[in-house]
């Protein structure tokens, strides 16, 4: 099923990446102007780094995350599932992962489709029914179709630049900037500048992964054919998630980026949240059933 595209969406993302991409090119400017050798270092260690993240970020993920990919002997139906919505998609079949865990979410990871991980909960599994979970499955197969992976890896690249220049430019400033200055100044101004382009590129990156996540339910739906699926599934898993003991919730907290709902951490974790809110995305997948309805 074809959805009529949401521009207000779509325009929202690429203001976004538009401010993301402007922001950067100041930032190299200033890099160029006050910057010699040293943190210069800096960027191109952890720009390297970062690529190396990316290239290697499904077993990263899996790893960090505890979880163990399963054959369909294993479970048969979870693969069963997995590989009709992923023909429905058009996307090769991705792996299979499950976490042992009583937190219910999914995440998918991997740098492209060819690559990718879904990976879901046991505590997903016992919590959902088949065409609950297929909305969730199908959900992260949107995020591997749009390649939401690659989008926010380079999205964030310059930013994690900047955070490390804020966190470790004081040990290079003993260079010589243009024109023969020492460090001192020179150095100053390229910290501050780094800081204030981290913080800006944190809120902006924050919001476009809110975005994509939209888009991904808007896929899901596209998939399954049916919103209301997706819907009773976050209404479902937001609830247990609330119930979760706060001891669980802190051992699964850095999973936050790649489930399909975040795990609550106070006012300053949902105001920086990576995922809009659970009545905002039911209140468009509501949107989506009227228009079947009315189809």
């Amino acid at each position: 099923m074809n959805w009529q595209s949401d521009w207000g969406l779509r325009a929202r993302m690429f203001l976004t990446m538009f401010l993301l991409f402007a922001l950067y090119i100041v930032f190299a400017g200033v890099l160029t102007l006050y910057i010699d050798g040293g943190l210069w270092m800096i960027a191109l260690l952890f720009g390297g780094f970062s690529l190396v993240q990316y290239y290697f970020s499904d077993t990263l993920t899996l790893r960090s995350m505890g979880a163990k990919k399963v054959s369909a002997d294993e479970y048969p139906q979870l693969h069963g599932s997995v590989e009709r919505l992923s023909q429905q998609a058009d996307l090769p079949k991705p792996s299979v992962a499950v976490v042992d865990s009583n937190v219910p979410n999914a995440f998918a990871t991997g740098r492209n489709q060819r690559n990718a991980v879904v990976a879901v909960t046991t505590g997903l599994l016992n919590t959902l029914d088949r065409d609950e979970l297929d909305g969730v499955l199908a959900h992260e197969l949107a995020h591997v179709k749009n390649r939401d992976m690659m989008v926010m890896t380079i999205a964030s690249f310059l930013s994690t630049i900047a955070f490390m220049i804020v966190r470790w430019g004081a040990f290079f400033g003993g260079g010589r900037g243009r024109g023969g200055n020492r460090g001192g100044g020179g150095i100053f101004v390229a910290i501050l500048v780094s800081l204030v382009v981290w913080i800006i590129s944190y809120l902006l990156i924050r919001a476009l992964s809110r975005y994509r996540e939209f888009a991904a339910d808007r896929g899901a739906a596209a998939i399954t054919g049916n919103p209301s699926a997706l819907a009773s599934a976050l209404l479902k898993i937001s609830g247990e998630v609330d119930n979760v003991p706060d001891k669980d919730l802190r051992e699964e907290a850095e999973m936050n980026a790649f489930f399909i709902i975040p795990l609550k951490s106070g006012i300053v974790g949902r105001l920086f949240s990576t995922h809009p809110s659970t009545e905002r995305r039911i209140e468009q997948l509501r949107d989506l059933e009227r228009t079947v309805a009315t189809a």
